[in-house]
Order: structure tokens, then sequence, then C-alpha cells
């Protein structure tokens, strides 16, 4: 995580805004893709003996392997290193898959499909390497459309036996990450601005709205318990995915918003001749990206009315135009906080009119 945000830092200082969100997308689907691939088959199958262990230790050392490739990966678009980590993640995934078709035959076809479609996306990834760079940004997008289909098609053959509050749990852990992850970037780049004695003012502006950021941002995904949402659409495929899945954005936006204010700070301090606006806009649109989606899949299927909904469209479609104020970060961070206290009253207000709290239609 903090390779990738470094590394989409870097991008925006120099002013490569398009292909730095690019790189950086692709960079971040491979981490977050391989952690949840295994975050759901830990959930259901975790012996925790010796060749499990030494398993997961083959794929701390390509998690590693990967991290290595970060920086070649933004800088020179070279992806070799940090294929290789991905294919040595994956293929000790294969390998457990294969293991639990063993050990679980009512579940066979299931985690038979899941090894075999984990090992023809990374056969796939490797092919990829031989291409033209011309006809790469084509084979990425195939890539990046068929590894999430091996889930879903894996498990229309049946359910692995995951846990909804472990799942959920794992989900938390890694929201913690990314927001600590984006308030360290932050940290450093202010701390490295403040040391140069420049803008004092807007670096003091910068430093208050991105801890209110990262403070709203935590009450937004923790506002609600979402393993009481996992447990009621257990068997409900298509809104597990969609839950599963949106958290890509979710912790995406999170990890990118460190990166926005290490880059507005440089601007600050005239390390960069981005304009004001832009700047502005790399706090402002990863926040809005992350508040929109938390709603999205995390919070609303919750709320039970349009008056406790709104709040959360609302800011995503005003914080954007925070990048044109003066602090761009301290008017985002006030915008999302405003929206946190609007929908709390609006929780509340229902909460006393006797309306049902939570999606299993249970009074609070």
């Amino acid at each position: 995580m903090a390779q990738a945000s470094e590394s989409l830092h870097e991008a925006l200082v120099h002013g490569q805004y398009v292909t730095g969100a690019l790189r950086f997308a692709l960079v971040f689907f491979t981490v977050w893709w391989a952690w949840m691939n295994f975050t759901w088959f830990a959930s259901a199958y975790d012996p925790d003996d010796v060749p499990y262990r030494l398993t997961v230790l083959v794929q701390i050392t390509g998690s590693l392997v990967l991290a290595a490739g970060v920086s070649r990966a933004f800088e020179e678009g070279d992806l070799r290193v940090i294929t290789l980590g991905y294919v040595v993640l994956r293929t000790a995934l294969a390998a457990l898959w294969l293991r639990a078709a063993w050990s679980d035959p009512a579940r066979r076809a299931t985690t038979l499909r899941f090894a075999g479609g984990v090992t023809v996306c990374q056969i796939g990834w490797v092919c990829l390497l031989g291409l033209p760079v011309s006809a790469r940004p084509a084979g990425i997008v195939v890539m990046i459309v068929a590894e999430p289909c091996v889930p879903v098609w894996a498990q229309s053959a049946g359910m692995t036996p995951w846990h909804p509050r472990h799942i959920a749990e794992r989900y938390q852990l890694f929201t913690l990450i990314v927001l600590g992850e984006s308030v360290a970037a932050a940290t450093v780049a202010v701390r490295g601005a403040f040391d140069r004695h420049h803008g004092i003012g807007s670096l003091y502006a910068l430093a208050a709205g991105g801890l209110l950021m990262a403070f709203t941002m935590w009450w937004l995904y923790f506002a609600r318990p979402a393993h009481t949402l996992l447990a009621t659409t257990h068997q409900a495929h298509r809104s597990r995915f969609t839950w599963a899945y949106g958290h890509y954005l979710i912790f995406a936006s999170a990890t990118a918003e460190g990166a926005g204010l290490a880059a507005y700070a440089d601007h600050v301090t005239g390390h960069t001749g981005t304009s004001p606006a832009v700047a502005g806009a790399a706090v402002t649109v990863p926040a809005a990206v992350f508040l929109i989606t938390v709603w999205a899949v995390h919070l609303r299927p919750h709320q039970g009315t349009a008056v406790e909904r709104a709040p959360y469209p609302v800011a995503a479609v005003g914080l954007p135009a925070a990048a044109w104020s003066p602090a761009p970060a301290l008017a985002a961070g006030a915008l999302a906080l405003v929206a946190v206290v609007a929908a709390g009253d609006a929780r509340r207000l229902r909460i006393t009119a006797g309306g049902p709290v939570d999606v299993r239609g249970a009074r609070s």
C-alpha cells in the first residue's frame, strides 16, 4: 500500500495524471485481488497446520516481490517483477485450493474450479509479458475482467463455508491499513513541507483537513456492522459479490487520498507546477469516490428512508467542487463531516419513529 501510494504521489507531482492513475489502478488491483482471494479462502479453509503455514509464507514472499516491482511498474511500465510476485502469490493459492479439493469432497467441484481458474489466469498474466507493448493495455483489460469472473464461476457450483463475521473483520482491518497508509503518506509530506518553511498557513489547513478526512472516512465505514449485511445476503450471490468487489474502490480511494494530500503539500511549497484546482482535485476526488462507494455498497442496504440516504450522494457531488476552494482538504473534510452528522440525525429520527434500523428489521 505504501509503495502504491508513494508512486501515485510522484506521478501526480510530475503531471502524469492519467498514466499515474491507470498504473495505480492496475498495481492496486494486483495487491487487493491477491489479498481478497486469500481472505475468502482462509475464512473457509484454515487448518493452521505446517503445510498451510508454509504456503502462507510463500505467499508473503510473493507479496514482497510484488512490492519490489511497484516502482518499476509506475516509472517504466515494466510489469515483469510485479507479475513474478503475483504469480508466486497466486500459484500458492491454487495449491491451497487443490488441497481443499482433496479434503472436502462435498465441495470438490467448487474448489477445483477455483484452482483451475486461478492457474489459467496466471498463465494469462505471464503470456501478457510476451505481447507487443501496444497490445498490452487490451490484454491487461482482458485479464482484469477474467480474474473476478473466477470466483463467480467457481461458486456457482456451490458455496464455500466462509463466515460472515470473519470476512467483515478482515475487511475492517484492511480498511484500517489503507487509512493508516493515507495518514502516514500525508504526515511525511506535511512534515517535509514544514521543514522547508513555505506556506505555513496552507499547510496547517492541509494537516487539519487531512486529519478530519481520515476521521470521517473511518467513522463512515464503521458506522454500521458489515457482518449483519453479509449474513442476510449469505444466499444472495449477486449482493455478496457486489459488496466484496465494491471494496476495491473503497480501498483504492482511501490509499489515493494519502497520495493526493502529499501532492497538495508539494504544490503548497512550490515543488510542482500543478495548478491549484488540479492539486485540489487530487485530494477531493478520492474522497468523493470513497464516500459514494462506502454508501453504495456498505451503508445503503441498512438505510430505510430517502432522508437517511440523501446526505451521502449530495456530499459526494459537492466534494469535487471543493478543489476550487482555498483549502481543499479542509473544505472536503468539513463537507464529509456534515454528511456524517446529517445521516446520523436522520437515523436517530427513524429510530425515534419506531422504524427498523438494520437489514433484518430489528429495532436498535
